[in-house]
Protein backbone atom coordinates (compact mmCIF):
# COMPACT_ATOMS: atom_id res chain seq x y z
CA UNK A 1 0.00 0.00 0.00
CA UNK A 2 1.36 3.79 -1.09
CA UNK A 3 0.96 6.72 1.02
CA UNK A 4 -1.34 7.30 -1.43
CA UNK A 5 -3.78 4.60 -1.12
CA UNK A 6 -3.40 4.33 2.61
CA UNK A 7 -6.86 5.13 4.34
CA UNK A 8 -7.79 8.77 4.77
CA UNK A 9 -7.18 8.74 9.28
CA UNK A 10 -3.77 7.68 8.75
CA UNK A 11 -2.34 10.02 6.85
CA UNK A 12 -3.72 13.13 9.26
CA UNK A 13 -1.26 11.82 12.08
CA UNK A 14 1.67 11.79 10.23
CA UNK A 15 1.36 15.20 8.87
CA UNK A 16 0.50 16.66 12.20
CA UNK A 17 3.36 14.94 13.88
CA UNK A 18 6.15 16.43 11.38
CA UNK A 19 5.23 19.94 12.02
CA UNK A 20 4.30 19.46 16.00
CA UNK A 21 8.17 18.25 15.78
CA UNK A 22 9.43 20.84 13.78
CA UNK A 23 7.94 23.29 16.46
CA UNK A 24 8.65 21.73 19.47
CA UNK A 25 12.44 21.54 17.78
CA UNK A 26 12.19 25.25 17.20
CA UNK A 27 11.17 25.69 20.72
CA UNK A 28 14.37 23.77 22.09
CA UNK A 29 16.50 26.11 19.89
CA UNK A 30 14.61 29.18 20.74
CA UNK A 31 15.51 28.24 24.05
CA UNK A 32 19.13 27.07 23.86
CA UNK A 33 19.86 30.30 21.64
CA UNK A 34 18.36 32.69 24.25
CA UNK A 35 19.95 31.06 27.50
CA UNK A 36 23.90 31.21 25.59
CA UNK A 37 23.52 34.70 23.85
CA UNK A 38 21.76 36.10 27.32
CA UNK A 39 25.01 34.68 29.43
CA UNK A 40 27.17 35.70 26.78
CA UNK A 41 25.77 39.04 26.87
CA UNK A 42 26.13 39.33 30.50
CA UNK A 43 29.40 38.35 30.82
CA UNK A 44 30.64 40.77 27.88
CA UNK A 45 29.12 43.22 30.08
CA UNK A 46 30.70 42.46 33.57
CA UNK A 47 34.07 41.65 31.98
CA UNK A 48 34.09 45.04 30.06
CA UNK A 49 32.67 47.28 32.80
CA UNK A 50 34.60 45.69 36.11
CA UNK A 51 37.32 44.37 37.47
CA UNK A 52 37.65 41.29 38.80
CA UNK A 53 37.00 41.68 42.33
CA UNK A 54 34.44 44.27 42.02
CA UNK A 55 31.18 44.14 44.32
CA UNK A 56 28.77 46.33 43.07
CA UNK A 57 25.42 46.70 45.28
CA UNK A 58 21.92 46.27 42.91
CA UNK A 59 19.18 45.87 45.50
CA UNK A 60 21.05 45.66 48.64
CA UNK A 61 21.55 43.87 50.57
CA UNK A 62 19.79 41.17 48.34
CA UNK A 63 21.64 41.05 45.43
CA UNK A 64 25.23 42.50 44.35
CA UNK A 65 26.95 42.14 40.89
CA UNK A 66 30.27 40.53 42.34
CA UNK A 67 32.81 39.55 39.04
CA UNK A 68 34.81 36.70 40.20
CA UNK A 69 36.31 33.82 37.83
CA UNK A 70 35.93 30.55 38.74
CA UNK A 71 38.08 27.90 38.07
CA UNK A 72 35.69 25.22 39.32
CA UNK A 73 31.98 24.10 39.52
CA UNK A 74 29.39 25.23 41.91
CA UNK A 75 30.86 26.66 45.33
CA UNK A 76 34.29 26.24 43.53
CA UNK A 77 34.81 22.72 44.14
CA UNK A 78 37.19 20.73 42.02
CA UNK A 79 39.59 23.67 41.29
CA UNK A 80 42.31 21.50 40.38
CA UNK A 81 40.74 19.80 37.90
CA UNK A 82 38.60 22.47 35.67
CA UNK A 83 39.47 20.12 32.46
CA UNK A 84 36.80 17.21 33.99
CA UNK A 85 34.15 20.37 34.18
CA UNK A 86 35.03 20.78 30.03
CA UNK A 87 34.47 17.14 28.76
CA UNK A 88 31.43 16.86 31.22
CA UNK A 89 29.71 19.70 30.05
CA UNK A 90 30.56 18.72 26.33
CA UNK A 91 29.45 15.65 27.34
CA UNK A 92 26.22 16.78 28.35
CA UNK A 93 25.87 19.05 25.45
CA UNK A 94 26.53 16.30 22.75
CA UNK A 95 24.03 13.79 25.25
CA UNK A 96 21.17 16.15 24.56
CA UNK A 97 21.30 16.42 21.27
CA UNK A 98 20.83 12.80 20.93
CA UNK A 99 17.70 12.92 22.97
CA UNK A 100 15.92 15.12 20.58
CA UNK A 101 14.56 12.50 18.25
CA UNK A 102 12.53 11.72 21.16
CA UNK A 103 11.34 15.61 21.94
CA UNK A 104 7.61 15.25 22.31
CA UNK A 105 7.09 18.12 24.74
CA UNK A 106 7.04 22.07 24.74
CA UNK A 107 8.21 21.38 28.57
CA UNK A 108 10.80 19.25 27.96
CA UNK A 109 11.75 21.48 25.01
CA UNK A 110 12.13 23.96 27.33
CA UNK A 111 14.24 22.00 29.90
CA UNK A 112 16.65 20.60 27.72
CA UNK A 113 16.83 23.86 25.69
CA UNK A 114 18.31 26.07 28.89
CA UNK A 115 20.26 23.02 29.86
CA UNK A 116 22.25 23.17 26.30
CA UNK A 117 22.08 26.88 26.75
CA UNK A 118 23.64 26.82 29.78
CA UNK A 119 26.35 24.18 29.54
CA UNK A 120 27.21 25.85 26.25
CA UNK A 121 27.63 28.99 28.24
CA UNK A 122 29.66 27.86 30.58
CA UNK A 123 31.69 25.48 28.06
CA UNK A 124 32.75 28.83 25.92
CA UNK A 125 34.10 30.28 29.31
CA UNK A 126 36.05 26.82 29.55
CA UNK A 127 37.48 26.45 26.25
CA UNK A 128 38.14 30.21 25.44
CA UNK A 129 38.89 32.48 28.72
CA UNK A 130 41.73 32.56 30.16
CA UNK A 131 43.82 30.87 31.52
CA UNK A 132 44.45 28.35 28.49
CA UNK A 133 42.17 26.49 26.16
CA UNK A 134 39.88 23.99 27.95
CA UNK A 135 41.18 25.09 31.41
CA UNK A 136 39.27 28.66 31.25
CA UNK A 137 37.85 30.15 34.60
CA UNK A 138 33.94 30.58 33.87
CA UNK A 139 32.96 34.32 34.75
CA UNK A 140 30.60 34.49 37.61
CA UNK A 141 28.78 37.57 38.76
CA UNK A 142 25.60 37.84 40.22
CA UNK A 143 25.72 37.62 44.56
CA UNK A 144 22.81 36.61 46.86
CA UNK A 145 23.11 36.60 50.53
CA UNK A 146 24.45 33.16 51.75
CA UNK A 147 24.59 31.68 48.47
CA UNK A 148 27.42 30.96 45.52
CA UNK A 149 28.18 33.45 43.11
CA UNK A 150 26.81 32.25 40.10
CA UNK A 151 26.04 33.38 36.02
CA UNK A 152 23.24 33.27 33.80
CA UNK A 153 24.05 29.76 32.06
CA UNK A 154 24.42 28.36 35.93
CA UNK A 155 20.48 30.21 36.54
CA UNK A 156 19.79 28.22 32.98
CA UNK A 157 21.16 25.49 34.03
CA UNK A 158 19.20 25.06 37.36
CA UNK A 159 15.89 26.43 35.72
CA UNK A 160 16.45 23.43 33.16
CA UNK A 161 17.09 20.73 36.21
CA UNK A 162 14.12 22.07 38.20
CA UNK A 163 11.92 21.64 35.21
CA UNK A 164 12.71 17.88 34.29
CA UNK A 165 12.31 17.16 37.96
CA UNK A 166 8.84 18.15 37.86
CA UNK A 167 8.41 16.35 34.58
CA UNK A 168 9.65 13.18 35.85
CA UNK A 169 7.51 13.56 39.24
CA UNK A 170 4.46 14.65 37.43
CA UNK A 171 5.13 11.22 34.78
CA UNK A 172 5.37 13.32 31.80
CA UNK A 173 8.26 11.68 29.24
CA UNK A 174 10.93 13.03 27.08
CA UNK A 175 8.23 12.10 24.13
CA UNK A 176 4.96 13.70 25.87
CA UNK A 177 3.84 10.67 27.14
CA UNK A 178 2.38 9.71 30.85
CA UNK A 179 4.20 7.37 32.44
CA UNK A 180 1.36 4.76 33.41
CA UNK A 181 1.49 3.84 37.42
CA UNK A 182 0.93 0.00 38.17
CA UNK A 183 -2.62 -0.58 39.33
CA UNK A 184 -2.85 -1.49 43.05
CA UNK A 185 -1.93 -4.74 44.43
CA UNK A 186 0.01 -5.57 41.03
CA UNK A 187 3.28 -6.72 40.87
CA UNK A 188 5.08 -3.87 38.63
Amino acid sequence: MTDETAPAAAQPATTQARPRKAVLLTLFAGFAVFAYVFDQLTKLWVTSTMVEGERIPVLPPLLHWYYIRNSGAAFSIGENVTWVFTIIMAGVSVAILFQLRKLGSAWWSLALGLLLGGALGNLTDRLFREPSFAMGHVVDFIQLPNFAIFNIADSAVVSAVVIICLLTLRGISLDGSRVQKPAEGTDA
